[in-house]
Order: structure tokens, then sequence, then C-alpha cells
């Protein structure tokens, strides 16, 4: 696809923007920010959110504005009230710290961070040493490790391979965040695999198929760009890897911004082609407010690298199914592309 606007001179029609697809919001994250909205939406305010329900600022800032209160913990909560699980998942703990309480909980987990927390439990069953490859302190790290905290060690790079300890050799297992590096992680794999030959890999891959995605997008335009932004919020892993990603496949520079009044005029000096992508968590209004600011800089062309087309769409938290039948609406929705109508805040 390839867009010139008519209006600008003819010798801006040079420089292009280089757009990722697939890009922005992946089938978990679109479940968990419809959850909170059909929340607010069927029982009213409050509807307390443990954590940002996903790692963007735009979407909590705006959920926020709607009416949802953002907590760290459960303690925050009062008892009997209503509380949402963000799509990270948490730990037994934090589920029997809610339950203590008498909260009425809507579980967003990703179905697939669950399939993760899920071959913790099988596998700390059945006696194995579990190294779970991700990054110490993520909220889905956390969830992860909690559910079997004498089993699971993390090891957060390839870096850290050496220091692992385990109690057999012949019983080790990995496991991973959802939202890593790809290539990365198949490193960190290959160096453990050296020190413990007997490593067994989880039943399916655990790296997301959004985080895939995105990733392989960005290889596939960065050689071809001088810069490539990346539209996602600091706290968010499967953002900042495509930064890494894009510099790591050929691009000049990347730089990760929140929004477009991010973004240096510096960074577009010399440049004439750019490539734009956004993260797991993030609304497609504000990559069209990039592309927009772009094209007020000169680059008039958009053309769109498609790698995949994803279609896939999770239902909505049983609990939430619950309520909705309770009160006598729907419980089945259509996808909304890439989450347009979230406004600008």
């Amino acid at each position: 696809m390839s867009v010139t606007s008519p209006e600008r001179p003819a010798e801006t029609t040079t420089k292009r923007v280089l757009l990722a697809a697939p890009r922005g919001y992946c089938a978990g994250v679109d479940r968990a920010v419809v959850a909170v909205e059909k929340a607010l939406e069927t029982y009213g305010t409050p509807v307390y959110v443990r954590k940002e329900i996903v790692h963007n600022k735009h979407v909590v800032e705006t959920l926020r504005e709607r009416g949802a209160i953002f907590v760290n913990e459960t303690d925050e909560v009062p008892e009997g009230a209503r509380l949402v699980f963000s799509a990270h998942g948490v730990s037994p703990a934090v589920r029997a710290s809610a339950e203590a309480r008498s909260l009425e909980t809507i579980d967003a987990t990703c179905p697939l961070v669950t399939k993760v927390h899920k071959e913790a439990v099988r596998f700390a069953k059945d006696d194995y040493d579990i190294l779970l490859i991700g990054h110490t302190g993520h909220e889905e790290v956390e969830g992860t490790a909690g559910e079997a905290p004498e089993h699971v060690q993390v090891v957060n790079s390839p870096d850290e391979v050496d220091q692992v300890v385990v109690r057999d050799p012949a019983k080790v297992v990995w496991i991973s965040q959802t939202t890593l590096s790809v290539d990365e992680t198949m490193e960190t794999v290959r160096r453990l695999r050296e020190r413990f030959p007997s490593l067994q890999d989880p039943p399916s891959d655990d790296i997301c198929y959004a985080t895939q995605n995105r990733q392989v997008a960005v290889k596939k335009l960065a050689p071809e760009c001088d810069v490539v932004i990346v539209v996602g919020s600091a706290n968010s892993s499967n953002s900042v890897r495509l930064v890494e990603v894009a510099l790591q496949s050929g691009a000049r520079a990347s730089y990760r911004v929140d929004r477009k009044a991010e973004i240096k005029d510096e960074w577009l000096e010399g440049a004439t082609t750019v490539g734009v992508t956004s993260g797991a968590s993030v609304p497609e209004i504000l990559v069209q407010d990039v592309v927009s600011h772009l094209a007020d800089h000169g680059f008039g062309s958009v053309e769109e690298v498609r790698t995949a087309t994803e279609d896939l769409m999770f239902s909505l938290p049983r609990e939430l199914r619950a309520g909705l039948k309770a009160a006598g609406e729907e419980t089945k929705r259509p996808r909304r592309e890439a989450r347009k109508e979230l406004p600008q805040v």
C-alpha cells in the first residue's frame, strides 16, 4: 500500500514511512481492556484494577478517566469491592489475598500467560527445577514464579546461565515470559542446554504469537530504514524488545516513544526512510498520530510491510461473562480493530 499526499511538494515524496504489520493490540490486550470497560459499564464505579491492566500509559490514563481505580496490591481495595487482575497474571498468593478480603475478582490474565502458569504447576508437581527465562520484577514473571516458588529460578539473560544451580541436571525444564526477544531467548536456551544436556522444552512455544509476529515484521523493514520508531511505554517489555530487534536487524537508529510529542526533529535529520511499529498494548490511534507527525515533516508516502495477518480473539473472562448474562447483556463482542476508538487524553 502506498499513499502520497497530493498537496505536498514533489520533492518530499522521496521520503517514506514503512509501517509494520502486524503491530499494536494483540488478542490478550484487547480482551483485558474490554474487560475493564465492560465492568465499568455493567457494574459502575468503583472498579479496581491491580497494577496496570496493560503496559501502556495512554490506555491506563483513558481507563482512569472512565472511572477505573488502579492499585498496587489487594490490601488497597476495600473489602467486598470488585477487582480486575491485569493481563500479566497474578500468583496464587495474590488470589488468596483477594479471597481473604472477599473481593469480587475478574481475571483478565491473558490465556497465553495462563498456559505458562499451568506449565509451571505441572513441572513443579513432577519435581523439576524450572528455569524461567524472563525479567526479574516484571509482573508476569512474578505471577508465574509464584505458582511454584520452591522450584522456579529466573534467568534474565544468556549471561546469567553460568550462575544457574540445579538439584538434578537430569530433571530441568525451561519456560519463558511471553514477551521476550525470540533470538535472545533461544540463545539463553542454547547456553542452558550446553550446561544441562537433558534440559526439557515446554510442550509449546511460550513466547506469544503477537510478540513473535511484531518482531518478524520489524526484522523485515529495519534493513531499509534510517530510523525505526517504536510506539510503546517504557515498562512494556515487548515494545522495548522491538527497539533492540530493529537495531540488530540493520536500522541506523531506533527510538521508543509513548506518543508523537516525544519524537525529536534531530532523529529525522538526513533520513529518507522511517520505520514505524508499536508494541502489543498500543492503540492504533497513537500510531496514526506518529504517521501524521512524520507526514508533517515530509514523510508523505506510507507503505505497509505485512508479514502476517492476525485474527485471534479471546472470550471475555468467565466472571464477567456471568455478570453480563445476569444483567441481560451480550457476552460476545466483535473485535474492535486495534482499539481505534480510544480517545486522545
